[in-house]
């Protein structure tokens, strides 16, 4: 059987990055007003903290249904018998469901898996699934595996720009002031619970706090040598590196990483915004 891997920029990577892999990225868009911008490839990572600066609104989008249209008849052209995507959770975006809908349009079998989240999970799970395949693992295998890493998974926001969240209408501008005044922090998250919608998991006060109640959290989970815990930041590679010793401290079992976060998250957290998403790593 050919089969082909897609997935989207939900990962933080460029076409030509995935490419590399063997595996087929399509753009998520991104809109500033007067723009819209295809993900990584005509914006990138710097591109988006400038637009934030500017103190852009930016929208997000799912892939332009004609680049996938077009991707996915190349692929029939190709004599390829199977699509297998992971894109952006369903609880994010309409990408799962735009994908099925023009491959079932082109006659295409596919299968759509949801993460429940983005980002470093997505970009691991693609890659997994193609690795197990290549390596002979039957569908069974492949899809017990696949949710092993994907019920482990839990995604935590920490937004930082409250101005930032009113500007987007992501809340009221006298909320954002109450918020400001009182220095209120609220603590996002999204996990296989949630649906891979984003929920609010508490408000603290301070930063600082906000940092203690997610290591709490996470302490309630089984982490293990094989627990991947990356802190993702939007240009706030100072908390980063600070969350990134108390976590190592908390955690020595565990691996953590710094990475900058993917610009359809960052174009609605905002500038100074962390996200600590964990997962267990199976190989």
């Amino acid at each position: 059987m050919k089969i082909a891997y897609v997935t989207d920029s939900g990962t933080g990577c460029s076409i030509e990055e995935l490419a590399r892999d063997g595996i087929i990225s399509i753009p998520l868009q991104i809109f500033d007003g007067e723009t819209t911008y295809q993900d990584m490839e005509n914006l990138n990572r710097n591109q988006c903290i400038e637009l934030l600066k500017q103190e852009k609104v930016l929208k997000t989008s799912q892939p332009s249904p004609g680049l996938v249209e077009e991707a996915f008849t190349s692929l029939k052209n190709q004599g390829t018998d199977l699509i297998i995507a992971v894109p952006i959770c369903n609880g994010l975006s309409g990408s799962a469901s735009t994908m099925t809908a023009i491959a079932n349009s082109l006659d295409m079998p596919i299968i759509c898996v949801d993460t429940y989240t983005t980002a470093v999970v997505q970009n691991y799970v693609i890659h997994q699934i193609k690795h197990w395949y290549e390596a002979g693992k039957s569908d069974i295998e492949v899809r017990v595996l696949t949710e092993q890493i994907i019920s482990s998974s839990e995604t935590f926001v920490i937004p930082v720009d409250i101005a930032h969240l009113a500007r987007g209408g992501r809340m009221t501008p006298s909320a954002a002031a109450f918020a400001k005044l009182l220095r209120i922090m609220p603590i996002l998250h999204l996990n296989q619970e949630t649906g891979g919608r984003i929920d609010v998991m508490d408000k603290v006060i301070t930063w600082r706090k906000a940092l203690s109640n997610v290591i709490d959290k996470i302490k309630t989970r089984d982490i293990t040598p094989d627990t991947l815990i990356t802190i993702a930041h939007v240009n706030a590679i100072e908390s980063a590196e600070t969350m990134y010793h108390k976590m190592t401290d908390a955690f020595p079992q565990a691996k953590v990483q710094i990475i900058e976060l993917c610009n359809p998250v960052a174009a609605h957290v905002g500038l100074g915004g962390i996200c600590v998403q964990l997962f267990r790593q199976i190989s």
